[in-house]
């Protein structure tokens, strides 16, 4: 939230301006290429509301443990999850609000193509 104690250095930039340079499509496509896998969807979903481990992503997602593992293995390998330790677990989440933005994004999108629901800007 913005508010007038808020200095011009601590708002992060919603919206880069940027050409689209071979660099940069490469990059986007390889996060879409991350995001092309329902779990791995599901679980970026669920990792967009906080921090989880492997079991409450293993149950949100009614994958298999070993599978989930993998997709979160797969995810912090490109850099679009990080980690922290807490005791035992591995608690899991996602590295930037960019990509919580996007896939709300891409499933909003999605529910008007299911839906019908009009378009809008």
């Amino acid at each position: 939230m913005v508010d007038e104690t808020t200095s011009p250095r601590d708002i992060r930039s919603l919206h880069h301006s940027v050409e689209p340079d071979p660099a940069l499509l490469s990059t986007a496509t390889s996060v879409f290429a991350m995001l092309a896998d329902p779990t791995r969807l599901h679980i970026v979903w669920l990792l967009s509301d906080g921090e989880a481990d492997v079991s409450a992503l293993t149950e949100a997602t009614g994958a298999s443990r070993t599978a989930v593992s993998q997709h979160l293995a797969k995810l912090r390998f490109t850099g679009l999850v990080d980690t922290r330790r807490d005791g035992r677990r591995m608690i899991y989440r996602l590295r930037d609000g960019h990509l919580s933005r996007l896939i709300e994004e891409a499933l909003n999108h999605a529910d008007h193509r299911l839906t019908g629901e009009p378009a809008h800007d």
